[in-house]
């Protein structure tokens, strides 16, 4: 399955944050627990291009040669099943795409090589940081194959939006839903914080904007 380079309608201007409680007001999962930005101020947003790890066994494996297959504009989505006792992601990976305009890695497990990718200036956001080869330990189970980490269902294409809170996907086909909902929780949060300012109290302004019920599922059925 090929996932599309990221296209115009994809909000880079959105936080986590927002999409988070979109994706609760929709009754969707999404936030990826425990995955944190490598260095902050990083942002990026894409398609999701996913990448199953497995353990090694007689027969070895590769662990980085699918990163030819990546389209510029994704995002790498790497699956370790969390492990944090060897590296999926170095410096080899982090400077081959930031040359090809990929855009950015998330992993659930670890990275190293941390001070190239923050030369190269290419985003990564990871469990941990770890200098252990994962050569010989671990291999590319599956490519372009849906993953769940930490009960959130991932499908190729799907669109991860991470920045220095972390990463959050949203399903494909409901990104237009979520992103539009995001921008009017920012309104809301705006609107409250400007209120404040005029003499307004933090209760009174809330109220006033229904704050308490802005991300708060709701049911269409």
């Amino acid at each position: 399955m090929s996932v599309p380079t990221a296209t115009s309608n994809l909000a880079t201007d959105l936080s986590t944050a927002s999409v988070s409680d979109a994706l609760d007001s929709l009754g969707l999962p999404g936030s990826l627990h425990g995955i944190g930005a490598l260095r902050q101020g990083q942002r990026t947003v894409g398609p999701v291009f996913t990448v199953t790890y497995e353990l090694v066994d007689d027969t070895g494996g590769t662990v980085g040669d699918f990163l030819d297959d990546v389209p510029a504009g994704a995002v790498i989505l790497i699956d370790n099943a969390g492990r944090t006792d060897c590296t999926v992601w170095g410096g080899i990976m982090s400077q081959t795409a930031h040359e090809r305009g990929i855009a950015g890695t998330v992993i659930h497990g670890t990275c190293r090589d941390v001070a190239v990718a923050t030369t190269a200036g290419y985003p990564i956001w990871s469990v941990s940081r770890f200098m252990r080869t994962g050569k010989d330990r671990v291999r590319v189970a599956a490519v372009q194959t849906s993953v769940t980490i930490g009960g959130v269902l991932i499908h190729p294409g799907d669109i991860l939006v991470a920045d220095d809170d972390g990463a959050v996907v949203v399903p494909a086909a409901r990104w237009d839903e979520a992103a539009d909902i995001a921008r009017r929780i920012d309104r809301v949060e705006d609107a409250i914080v400007e209120a404040v300012r005029g003499g307004a109290t933090l209760a009174e302004a809330r109220a006033l904007h229904g704050y308490h019920s802005l991300q708060t599922w709701k049911d269409a059925s």
